[in-house]
């Protein structure tokens, strides 16, 4: 992540329910929209958030009312990035069957972190993966001043 100045920064503790991931995913869109990123931007950020939100609710903390979310943001002139943290045991993210392989075309999952991989500038499972980190650089076109 390029080091500049925070534009905005949160800190949250969420529950374990897709209520509660949907509330803080529309949050984050509406800062990247209020300073203009591209709809390209705002959706690849959606798609990649949303997919580990949901990852994090459902397989990490397997939508227990008692277990937490921590979700962290800094959004800056030139990049976003988030951390997404949750109390299970983890997984192998390399394990995971690439989804494009012939025999998992017609699985009905696994294909959230190809499509996190594939809309972020870098993702990072941390923590045996109770923890991802995802970063998007903006295009340098659509920089404010540049």
């Amino acid at each position: 992540m390029h080091q500049d100045q925070s534009i905005w920064r949160c800190d949250r503790s969420i529950s374990s329910d897709t209520a509660s991931g949907r509330r803080i995913l529309g949050e984050v869109l509406g800062q990247l929209e209020s300073q203009n990123w591209s709809r390209c931007e705002v959706f690849a950020v959606h798609l990649a958030m949303e997919e580990a939100l949901v990852n994090a609710i459902i397989h990490g903390n397997k939508l227990n009312a008692e277990k937490k979310i921590q979700v962290a943001c800094d959004l800056t002139a030139e990049s976003i990035r988030i951390e997404i943290a949750d109390e299970g045991c983890g997984f192998d993210p390399l394990a995971v069957p690439d989804p494009r392989n012939p025999d998992r075309l017609d699985a009905p999952s696994g294909r959230g972190v190809m499509l996190m991989k594939e809309f972020m500038t870098r993702v990072e499972f941390c923590e045996q993966g109770s923890r991802i980190v995802l970063e998007k650089d903006r295009s340098p076109a659509a920089r404010p001043g540049e």
